[in-house]
């Protein structure tokens, strides 16, 4: 018996593989999202991608991580005293986030090659696969330049950077769920297509972009602490303490005050995009997706407001980052309902 019984088995089997590693980036952007809010993501001041896998073993090759880590501006002006076992919690978080990297890179570029040799790979399909482990690469460089901007002047990430990390990650992600939905779709009818991008669709997406580009700000910029009130800023509904001193986009993208109150209620428009996308998968007969959308855009609003009301309290902040990755997901499985429909028109 061959590893495939027949042709159709072959899509189905790269579409479980490829959701597989989109639970993988998922659990990457959980760990990335602790990593932040815990203050970690410097402790690690070098980028060795192969022997960094292995963390320091002896009391003396911690003391040398830690010696490294008190040479940067965030030990010297935010942390002086830091104890070795602090320092060893917030190591530990960084090296399983970069950790979790490593074994998505393994566990994508090993079965893709096993794939290929097997001659598995549907036509048309290779050169997304490719792409797709560029992409996976690259973001590992982007992580790098994202945690070398916080390692000489600075006692913190740039927020920009931290905005394009988290944006292709969530990107790879969708393309990874994209992808498997086409291949799904493949093995069900060996004439399927690729599904198509509708113009809506589109839209909705990047309505969706934009709120995730201001969570990533708020992120990077501890905005979240400016108001612990819902649904005004602090007794304002536009909150005082706006600074426009910077000019209209420096503002935009770097005044915590703006960039909190743009985010919670972009949200809103985001929430009725994606609503109205559910309706259109559900209308393409999907249900799922639409069920899928409603759950997590609900669940994700009032996690958001839970969060800021609580203070940013870690695990609400967590679940609500982890929440984030979800309406990604079914955002992008409703708009392949959508588009799948319209091919099949």
């Amino acid at each position: 018996m061959t590893a495939f019984a027949s042709v159709s088995d072959r899509p189905a089997a790269l579409a479980r593989w490829l959701l597989a590693v989109a639970a993988l980036v998922f659990c990457m952007v959980v760990v990335g999202g602790i990593t932040r809010l815990t203050e970690s993501g410097l402790s690690i001041t070098q980028w060795k991608p192969i022997t960094g896998a292995i963390p320091p073993l002896t009391h003396d090759q911690w003391m040398e991580a830690f010696r490294l880590y008190q040479q940067i501006p965030e030990y010297r002006q935010l942390r002086q005293g830091m104890s070795l076992s602090d320092f060893q919690f917030i190591f530990f978080w960084e090296w399983v986030h970069r950790l979790l990297g490593r074994l998505i890179g393994l566990a994508f570029a090993l079965p893709l090659l096993w794939f290929a040799a097997r001659r598995a790979i549907p036509r048309g399909y290779g050169w997304r696969l490719v792409a797709l482990l560029a992409l996976g690469g690259l973001q590992g460089a982007i992580g790098w330049w994202m945690v070398e901007s916080g390692l000489s002047v600075r006692t913190d990430v740039s927020h920009y950077r931290l905005a394009v990390h988290l944006l292709t990650a969530l990107f790879i992600m969708g393309g990874l769920i994209w992808t498997a939905l086409d291949l799904r779709a493949l093995a069900r009818d060996p004439r399927a297509r690729p599904a198509a991008l509708t113009p809506f669709a589109l839209l909705a997406l990047l309505i969706l972009f934009v709120q995730l580009l201001y969570g990533a700000f708020t992120a990077g910029l501890d905005a979240g602490y400016v108001s612990s009130t819902w649904p005004l800023m602090n007794d304002h509904f536009v909150p005082e303490g706006i600074d426009w001193a910077a000019g209209l986009w420096a503002t935009m993208s770097s005044d915590p005050y703006l960039v909190h109150f743009f985010h919670r209620w972009w949200a809103w428009i985001a929430a009725l995009a994606l609503i109205l996308l559910a309706r259109r998968a559900k209308r393409a007969g999907r249900r799922g997706p639409s069920v899928a959308i409603n759950a997590a855009v609900g669940t994700q609003i009032a996690l958001g407001i839970a969060t800021v009301v609580s203070g940013i309290a870690l695990p609400l902040a967590v679940l609500h980052q982890a929440v984030g990755a979800l309406v990604v997901a079914s955002a992008v499985w409703g708009a392949h309902a959508v588009g799948g429909a319209t091919r099949a028109r």
